[in-house]
């Protein structure tokens, strides 16, 4: 009697099916991972990461990942704005020199905004109520911290790949432009990956996304006693002339369109203004800070040059008024390479599958750290547990949480989409 060997769909299916039996077998583990990750801050700013990568460091050990320790010099962590950044990364190599392989580097950041008013949960417990984990960067993103680590563990477990190599990348800069993250490493040639995958949303491969420039605008005037007001010069009322000119060239913002999907318009925010010392005194001095997201058709040098442009003239004809303008953040668009073919592919084919809907590649308006590797000319993507949408999740407001069934979803469809990659 001839035994027919079994197809290579039939033996891929049978290791998806294993892949994601081991999730389902260790994902109480996997949840308490990243509770024990949320429940050490990584406010940012200040940005002292490094308890937290350090506690990372810890957890990933304990199942046998040994990461290299990056601490960036203090210097340069300065300059930056933060305090302390030390990254993380993990190289789990499969393959021989004769047998290389792809390198695939996946890439979560800890770093995350305060967390602000109005939590009913505890902002820093990882409290799980509902099906949900509640907690700063639960859904963005140090849920991938876990998502990728716990993909990769299943991959080792299971599919056994004999050839290439993945490393896990995990960064803390990510809300400040990542200079010292991901930007710093490729600098220093310590990461070069054949392909990249960021954190990002389970229901969404991201190819595209916003650029960001970032610029603190600070007016001077002259300070007075306001019962004689005509001795000063008020930077207050030339601040306010600035901002309504800004605020009116982002209503003309909307006459432009991006061609990608998932991209609507430019647009501009002031989200900090500061000036004056009390009440009855004419300010003298008035400082705010501005975000100009841009998409991926503009040209940020242009955009720069305009907003300067459109500052200075404003003020021009204002005797005793001067102002400087300082660029905080200049985050490039994340443009798509042609080589993300495979990663799309993967993980549209996989999250399909495991989540049972049609999974759009499409871009965002976000901007992200895979703009630093595209710009290397390395394809990525931008793929996680993260929310269906920002909105839903509350990230970067109260009560950020993530669907705990998303996090094994995504799990599975990150340990599946490896095994595909690497064989």
């Amino acid at each position: 009697m001839t035994t027919l060997a079994p197809t290579p769909t039939q033996n891929n299916s049978t290791t998806y099916a294993q892949l994601d039996a081991w999730i389902d077998a260790h994902f109480d583990e996997q949840v308490k991972f990243l509770q024990a990750l949320i429940q050490v801050p990584t406010d940012t700013p200040p940005g002292n990461n490094t308890p937290h990568a350090l506690r990372a460091y810890e957890l990933l050990s304990q199942f046998g990942f040994n990461a290299e320790k990056h601490e960036v010099p203090e210097a340069e962590v300065k300059a930056a704005g933060l305090e302390s950044i030390t990254n993380l990364i993990v190289r789990r190599v499969y393959g021989t020199a004769a047998n290389k392989g792809k390198t695939i580097l996946l890439n979560a950041h800890g770093d995350v905004v305060p967390p602000g008013e109005g939590w009913t949960h505890d902002p820093y417990g990882g409290e799980i109520e509902n099906g949900k984990i509640y907690g700063r960067a639960a859904a963005v993103s140090k849920c991938d911290f876990s998502t990728y680590a716990f993909a990769v563990r299943a991959l080792e477990a299971v599919a056994k790949p004999a050839s290439g190599s993945v490393e896990l990348l995990f960064t803390y800069d990510e809300e400040f432009g990542g200079e010292v993250g991901p930007a710093w490493l490729l600098n220093k040639k310590l990461i070069h990956p054949d392909l990249m995958i960021a954190a990002g949303f389970s229901y969404q491969v991201i190819t595209a996304h916003n650029g960001c420039l970032q610029m603190e605008v600070t007016v001077h005037g002259k300070m007075a006693h306001a019962a004689i007001p005509d001795t000063g010069v008020d930077a207050m009322q030339a601040a306010v002339k600035i901002l309504n000119a800004l605020y009116a060239q982002n209503t003309l913002y909307k006459q432009i369109t991006s061609k990608v999907e998932g991209i609507n318009h430019p647009y501009l925010n002031v989200g900090l203004i500061e000036g004056g010392t009390n009440t009855n005194v004419i300010p003298g001095r008035v400082s705010f800070k501005l975000d100009r997201r841009m998409i991926p058709e503009e040209n940020p040098t242009e955009v720069e040059a305009t907003l300067r442009q459109i500052i200075h003239e404003t003020v021009a004809g204002m005797a005793g008024v001067t102002v400087d303008v300082k660029r905080i953040l200049l985050a490039r668009a994340m443009q798509p390479l042609a080589g993300n073919k495979p990663l799309v592919d993967a993980i549209q084919k996989h999250g399909s599958t495991v989540f049972g809907e049609t999974i759009p590649a499409l871009g965002t308006p976000l901007y992200t750290d895979v703009r630093l590797f595209c710009e290397a000319g390395i394809p990525g993507v931008i793929y996680g547990a993260g929310p269906r949408t920002v909105l839903e999740s509350n990230a970067k407001r109260a009560d950020e949480h993530l669907v705990l069934e998303d996090l094994r979803r995504a799990t599975k469809v990150i340990a599946r989409s490896l095994s595909d990659l690497l064989t």
